[in-house]
């Protein structure tokens, strides 16, 4: 984001300012300044997101300072005084969303707001390249937490009782892509001329998803509630999605690790 060269200096703030926003978003430490900070907490808020901004904004190679950018840092002030809450509305469930993607339900359900500014970000990484690959790395750290949570021992069961692990992958996988079909299409159409890019692009957000799926059910156990995902795996899953070669690897052996994981709490 910071090396990328859009047409335009207007599209800079912009793009660094709906980062800002998605880290508002998730922010979950409002209580905490509150004690801590008990008359300023607010001024806290603005600092912490304007420094975000500002680094991103005066950090890029290519961005010259003007009028957007500096009107931005108004809204920014915003954020004092909006805090998201759990579900944008009440109404929304999210009951479109298949049970049989109860990762994918729960996180939406939690982070409604979070989830639609983060799309819009993916969204927008499809007018350049660089800006593609990039945002798709980020992307897969939240992906990732996803399927960190494990289910219980009772809803394992149930669930692999009627599908297959290769279902859940299958089922997973075509719902992650049917999410990312817009970006390939505004990218084919804005860089027709970069289609490699998406064809690298599709392999390694696939093959990364798919380790993150199977990590999951090759360390599953009942007394544990989550899959201790850090910043090593994710660097681990990164470096082997985008060689590619070593993913293909990987993702062999923890396939067949996870379906002999599952089989001694379900049975053949």
């Amino acid at each position: 984001m910071i090396l990328v060269k859009l047409p335009s200096d207007h599209y800079y703030p912009v793009l660094f300012f709906m980062s800002a926003l998605v880290f508002h978003g998730g922010r979950k430490d409002i209580p905490f300044l509150k004690k801590v900070f008990e008359k300023s907490w607010r001024a806290v808020v603005v600092l912490e997101s304007a420094l975000i901004y500002t680094v991103l904004l005066m950090g890029n190679i290519h961005y010259k300072l003007e009028e957007a950018g500096l009107a931005l840092y108004i809204l920014i002030v915003g954020f004092a005084f909006f805090f998201p809450k759990t579900n944008i509305n009440p109404a929304l469930k999210w009951n479109f969303v298949s049970n049989q993607l109860f990762e994918w339900k729960s996180f939406l359900r939690n982070n409604s707001w979070l989830a639609m500014a983060g799309y819009g970000i993916v969204l927008a990484s499809s007018y350049h390249p660089g800006s593609l690959i990039v945002a798709g790395v980020f992307l897969m750290d939240y992906v990732s937490d996803i399927y960190e949570p494990y289910e219980n021992k009772e809803m394992f069961e149930m669930y692999f009782k009627k599908f297959s692990l290769k279902e859940k992958i299958r089922k997973n996988s075509l719902f992650f892509n049917v999410l990312l079909l817009p970006v390939y299409v505004f990218f084919l159409i804005i860089n027709p001329q970069d289609s490699l890019y998406l064809l690298y692009y599709f392999a390694f957000m696939n093959l990364y998803f798919l380790l993150i799926i199977s990590r999951k059910y090759r360390l599953y156990h009942y007394k544990e509630k989550r899959g201790y995902y850090n910043i090593s795996v994710y660097i681990e899953y990164i470096f082997c999605s985008l060689t590619v070669i070593p993913a293909l690897l990987v993702l062999k052996n923890d396939i067949k690790k996870a379906e002999q994981n599952i089989r001694t709490y379900v049975g053949d």
